[in-house]
């Protein structure tokens, strides 16, 4: 085997993990403050919700599918926590029903399950390419936040002592031994997420749906059932981050969420999910996430403009799916040599004269 092919397959099986150390490098030169263990966490806690979104969308695109959903399901669900929180759940007769915030928490993080299930649903049952049934849930999701409160926010979501539903602000800006919470749920899902894909039958369904539908079906998966938990599965992920961005802003927007589908996929490109499906690890999505964040985050601290911003993470996307196409062609390559070098060693075996 060429040892260069070699060599070259361990620089681009770890090229976002070198991206990220390019990252920090540059920007701890140019950025006085940028390696500072405030700074660093203060950021890591904004990664927290893009790597989120990024375990979910994983799951997904594994699948040979896509959610552009998830930024306005994001905004709903803030939404819907807002309105709980500062209206209740009005019943019959005229009377109103206040949750306390784990409760709110809870009926939250349903809501973003059964959003996800009617995606998940909606493509299965019906045959809809998730790229437009997800848009159009994306609109349907972004016009409902906005007939909520007539376009307003919910502000002050600090509850009230009489009602028991104070403590909202924990969620997003509390600390458990010197870390913000954000950062323990995206830990405790990328856990959970690596638990799912690599030891667990569904794990093992999910990527063969990817790799090659026809087959899986032939071969006994449940195609329907695997499809629908991994949309329901970003579903509660965005519900999370929703919840989080309103917990953090102590209001809930109607627009919350915006273009965070975009930072959810280029996290898992760069992480080297591939987005026929089939090829990707939610640990590589989630080096992705820190990646687009450490990038935009140091970007702010440089005092770039906001369009450039757009267009460097922009290129970045774009190269990133580059090199991962020329990743696909080299493992191809690569495979051929093997099999070449395979068939001359048998060949050779073949001619050697027998004893």
């Amino acid at each position: 085997m060429n040892q260069k092919y070699m060599l070259y397959m361990y620089l681009l099986k770890a090229r976002t993990f070198i991206a990220l150390l390019l990252v920090i490098a540059v920007f701890s030169v140019m950025v006085p403050n940028f390696l500072t263990t405030s700074n660093l966490l203060i950021m890591t806690q904004h990664v927290a919700i893009t790597g989120l979104l990024a375990i979910g969308m994983t799951l997904v695109i594994l699948t040979g599918g896509i959610d552009l959903s998830v930024g306005a399901v994001a905004g709903i669900c803030g939404m819907v926590a807002g309105a709980l929180l500062t209206n209740g759940l009005p019943i019959w007769g005229g009377n109103i029903i206040f949750f306390n915030v784990p409760e709110v928490i809870l009926w939250v993080a349903i809501f973003g399950i059964i959003v996800g299930f009617i995606n998940g649903t909606i493509v299965t049952r019906f045959g809809v390419a998730p790229f437009i049934c997800t848009l159009g849930m994306m609109y349907v999701a972004r016009g409902v936040a906005l007939l909520f409160n007539d376009g307003s926010t919910y502000p002050n979501l600090n509850g009230m002592d009489a009602l028991g539903n104070t403590g909202f602000a924990i969620l997003g800006s509390g600390t458990v031994l010197g870390i913000y919470i954000p950062i323990w749920l995206m830990l405790a899902f990328l856990l959970l997420g690596y638990w799912i894909t690599t030891k667990t039958p569904l794990g093992r369904y999910i990527y063969a749906i990817g790799g090659n539908e026809s087959a899986a079906r032939l071969a006994g998966v449940p195609g329907v059932k695997v499809k629908i938990f991994v949309y329901a599965f970003s579903g509660l992920c965005a519900a999370l981050v929703g919840l989080i961005v309103a917990s953090q802003l102590q209001t809930a927007h109607p627009m919350t969420g915006n273009m965070f589908e975009m930072d959810a996929i280029g996290a898992t490109v760069l992480g080297g999910t591939a987005l026929a499906g089939g090829r990707g690890r939610v640990s590589g999505s989630i080096i992705g996430a820190f990646v687009i964040v450490f990038l935009a985050d140091g970007m702010v601290m440089m005092g770039v403009s906001d369009f450039w911003q757009m267009v460097i993470k922009g290129v970045v996307i774009v190269t990133a799916v580059v090199v991962d196409q020329f990743q696909q062609r080299l493992q191809n390559k690569v495979i051929l040599l093997r099999r070449h070098e395979e068939k001359q060693a048998v060949s050779q075996g073949t001619a050697a004269p027998q004893g």
